[in-house]
């Protein structure tokens, strides 16, 4: 989704050659029709400024209509508040423009491994799943997070990294390990983003009245 005609025709050649099949959509209302349209896209490139929407709210839109497709997001905004802005609307990773078309491909593959991943590897829809750390569960085919019987919502990227830790429990996790299983091997943003999650979670899924569950081991 896009609006500036010169990038989409440039992207979708590039990636047509990658072989993909390309659809453009030049504002997010057309987007967003196309995105609720079966069969469902295998990944989304959204550009940030739209003429009708934003991408941030294009992306909410889609993530509360139930839509998981994949979302690589292209912006120009690159300081810590708007990356964390787009992450938590639901966006998979982003882009700072300008961009070297090598690495959006390489972005666009490693998404595309991370969603066979999470559906179960083969393309085969992921068997349900209950994960639980003391008090702690999650249930990863219907999302839900609870802890001591609350119900606790988290968004995607919240999600993500929750998931990811609650599967590394008993380990000490590195940031590196914990960047590269979240964000993806060719995130190359500010690592500082991980501080700023984990204590969105903490925040979270932690009380006065609960032990903490989230422990940080310096110099790792």
């Amino acid at each position: 989704m896009d609006d500036e005609a010169r990038l989409t025709e440039l992207l979708s050649m590039e990636l047509e050659v990658e072989g993909y099949a390309v659809e453009v959509a030049a504002d997010g209302a057309s987007g967003l029709i196309r995105a609720r349209t079966e069969p469902a896209p295998d990944l989304i490139v959204l550009d940030w400024n739209l003429p009708d929407f934003s991408g941030v709210d294009i992306c909410q839109r889609m993530r509360s209509s139930g839509i998981t497709t994949p979302i690589l997001m292209l912006t120009g905004h690159d300081d810590v508040a708007d990356r964390v802005t787009a992450l938590d609307a639901g966006v998979d990773d982003y882009l700072i423009k300008p961009f070297s078309i090598e690495e959006l491909m390489a972005r666009l593959r490693a998404m595309q491994r991370r969603a066979i991943s999470f559906s179960g590897g083969d393309g085969e829809a992921a068997q349900p799943e209950t994960l639980q750390v003391g008090d702690l569960t999650m249930n990863t085919n219907t999302r839900d997070v609870c802890r001591s019987g609350r119900m606790i919502q988290l968004s995607v990227k919240e999600y993500e990294l929750l998931n990811f830790l609650m599967r590394g429990q008993g380990k000490v996790l590195e940031r590196a390990e914990i960047m590269r299983g979240v964000w993806g091997e060719n995130f190359y943003g500010d690592d500082n983003l991980l501080d700023v999650y984990i204590r969105y979670l903490r925040q979270k899924i932690e009380s006065k009245e609960l032990p903490p569950l989230i422990h940080t081991v310096r110099g790792v």
